[in-house]
């Protein structure tokens, strides 16, 4: 199921869609519970940013039919924008009972909740409140692929807006190894912290914008996965280093325009050593393996779930005797999040159970860490009609000899 991109891009909350996705799912309902910012999934599926919640409230969608609010009695108006049929309650005895009763014909719901806590994006429901809705004799279920089909799933012109940040990135990365080799050929020094403002200029005359600067990583700082200079802590960038370039951006119009997130490695030289070629060809190896076989489970419409994409990636480096320098998963969910909250491609820091599904995003990026470097190759598949799309091409097969770019 596709969101409608109108829906998407005027922010409007859609019954219908979910609804049917409930259907879809073969539950009774999905039940969202608000306290405290517990939830911000449903303060997003739901379109209700800006709203002011001090009270429990419930909204409750069934598979058919009229929705259900339940808000407190001092913010009776908590969920009017959005449709369904209001039960106030005042006191915590007469909330459980309204629960109850709304619950009373339904055998099953889902709720962000995730068993075994395997999808922590998606458990915001504490104990507590599960406990209580199944003491309703009532099943409760994860709503983590309902969740990613309204929180991950791109709109056509969300696709666009990929399609342009990742076409950019590629030529920044470009640019910004041409800022070293001129500034070593010129006889300039040139630091970490001066890449990553060359590059936050270059977002900024792209129109893109970015939650956080860009990874740029020198020698053992590439050993380091979420290694980040900053104007008070940097090295500098010398002949014969090792660089590593993490840079993630969108572009700051349309409305909900996507992120791209790209990692490319180089050498300050114009021969690559054995060394970093040895790392890089089995690291690519990884990056190509997993690419191929998810590509080839959506060619053959067969489902695929994001910890079996990780397992080859992580199973080929494995094989070459670098599993335990592998120490992060091997991917994340896109959208206009750079980390958002379609399925993961991780059996490592978690067992990602979504199915990956039509029409999201998420990035394959294996990495091997030492301790005097680590490399990591990272792009970004679109799971497009029956086939798999990769953007801003080409993409990298070696490490690039910085000295030698014209």
């Amino acid at each position: 199921m596709k969101v409608s991109a109108e829906k998407l891009l005027t922010g409007t909350f859609d019954l219908e869609a979910v609804q049917a996705a409930i259907r879809e799912e073969e539950l009774d309902g999905w039940l969202f519970y608000y306290f405290h910012d517990n939830d911000p999934l449903a303060l997003s599926i739901l379109h209700l940013h800006g709203g002011h919640f001090t009270r429990r409230w419930f909204y409750y969608i069934p598979k058919s039919g009229t929705p259900i609010k339940i808000v407190h009695r001092i913010e009776m108006n908590a969920l009017d924008s959005l449709p369904g049929e209001k039960r106030v309650y005042l006191g915590w005895k007469e909330l459980e009972t309204v629960l109850k009763a709304v619950l009373e014909p339904v055998d099953s719901v889902a709720m962000q909740y995730s068993p075994l806590n395997h999808i922590p994006y998606i458990s915001r429901v504490d104990g507590g409140m599960i406990d209580l809705v199944r003491s309703a004799n009532v099943e409760v279920f994860t709503s983590a692929d309902l969740v990613q089909k309204f929180e991950a799933v791109w709109s056509d012109e969300q696709l666009k807006s990929h399609v342009i940040a990742a076409e950019n990135l590629r030529e920044i990365v470009f640019l910004a190894f041409k800022f070293i080799k001129d500034r070593i050929k010129t006889g300039k020094s040139v630091n970490e912290y001066e890449v990553q403002q060359f590059i936050s200029q270059q977002y900024e005359s792209r129109g893109m914008t970015t939650s956080s600067p860009c990874i740029v990583a020198v020698n053992e700082h590439s050993g380091s996965p979420h290694y980040q200079p900053n104007k008070d802590s940097f090295s500098e960038i010398k002949e014969n280093d090792f660089v590593l370039l993490d840079i993630w951006a969108k572009q700051k119009t349309p409305h909900n325009a996507v992120y791209a997130d790209i990692t490319w490695t180089g050498f300050v030289g114009e021969t690559v050593p054995d060394k970093y070629v040895k790392i890089f060809d089995i690291v690519r190896g990884a990056r190509d393996a997993a690419l191929a076989f998810v590509s080839q489970k959506i060619s053959d419409s067969d489902i695929v779930h994001g910890y079996q994409v990780d397992d080859v990636s992580r199973e080929y480096i494995t094989q070459r005797g670098y599993g335990d320098k592998f120490v992060h998963r091997t991917g994340h969910s896109i959208c206009t999040e750079v980390h958002a909250n379609g399925a993961n491609i991780d059996n490592l820091e978690t067992k990602d159970e979504r199915e990956i599904i039509a029409h999201t995003g998420f990035s394959i990026e294996p990495g091997v860490y030492l301790d005097e470097f680590g490399v990591r190759s990272e792009i970004d598949a679109y799971v497009g009609a029956g086939e798999v799309l990769v953007f801003g091409q080409p993409i990298q097969t070696e490490v690039i000899p910085i000295l030698t770019l014209d």
